[in-house]
């Protein structure tokens, strides 16, 4: 039958031969442990713990309040810009051209 050899860290080999039978080979130790573990672990991937869930769920509403006071900031101040900038070009007749701009004639209907 052909075989592989792979590499692993010293820390894991000794993990792994402390967990080894005897008369076991490393084979047959690695397929052991493949088959004893619950299901495809691919399907738990990134599964968090309840205190991990919550913390998450607290750093995401923190950093969601942050943006929110952020965008309140800019949108403020954007705001303010604009008025700014309709307020300084403006004299007094043009109240009517800005009227017609928006398709409004300027005297009553």
């Amino acid at each position: 039958m052909p075989t592989k050899t792979i590499g692993v860290r010293e820390e894991v080999y000794e993990r792994l031969r402390a967990r080894k039978r005897d008369g076991e080979s490393f084979t047959d130790l690695l397929d052991r442990l493949i088959d004893e573990s619950e299901g495809d672990w691919r399907e738990g991937f990134g599964s968090l713990s309840a205190e991990e869930a919550e913390s998450l769920r607290e750093a995401a509403a923190a950093s969601r309040e942050r943006f929110d006071e952020s965008a309140t900031e800019r949108q403020t101040a954007a705001i303010d810009r604009l008025a700014d900038g309709v307020d300084e070009g403006r004299s007094d007749g043009d109240a009517d051209d800005l009227d017609d701009a928006n398709g409004d004639a300027g005297g009553s209907a």
